[in-house]
């Protein structure tokens, strides 16, 4: 799989749009609310979805407690339980294989960061890569 796009595959906007709603869907199905903000970067190889202002109630009380590290703990638990399924969407959407997946929560404010790295380009992006240095010329 090239970074072509294969027929009825989704590609550029379409398939950003994907990414996000599925993932924002099964945040909501799985955790029973999902962010109210969401939106899903690409970059060659990499797909990144940032999710905001996603605390379920337990949450916001164990905030409200001052104790972050429920959340942090509870977020963390729920992204080792969901990697395979998110890992599941990103590769049927892309038509790639993830060969990495990372996960971060920052609580104030709440963001919660997920991070694909796939086996080639995504369909339809690309990146410049420099393969050696350029020196400037210098002057005569």
């Amino acid at each position: 799989m090239g970074a072509d796009p294969q027929p009825g595959q989704l590609t550029g906007g379409r398939l950003l749009a994907g990414i996000t709603d599925e993932i924002v869907a099964t945040a909501h199905a799985r955790y029973g609310k999902g962010p109210l903000k969401a939106k899903t970067y690409v970059l060659d190889n990499l797909i990144t979805v940032v999710m905001s202002n996603g605390f379920i109630p337990v949450e916001q009380a164990a905030m409200d407690a001052d104790e972050p590290g429920r959340v942090l703990g509870m977020r963390r638990d729920f992204q080792e339980h969901i990697e395979g399924t998110y890992t599941e969407i990103v590769e049927r959407l892309t038509g790639r294989k993830v060969t990495a997946f990372l996960s971060q929560t920052h609580l104030t404010p709440d963001v919660t960061v997920e991070m694909f790295l796939l086996d080639g380009p995504a369909p339809g992006f690309g990146s410049l890569e420099v393969a050696t240095a350029l020196v400037p010329h210098e002057a005569a």
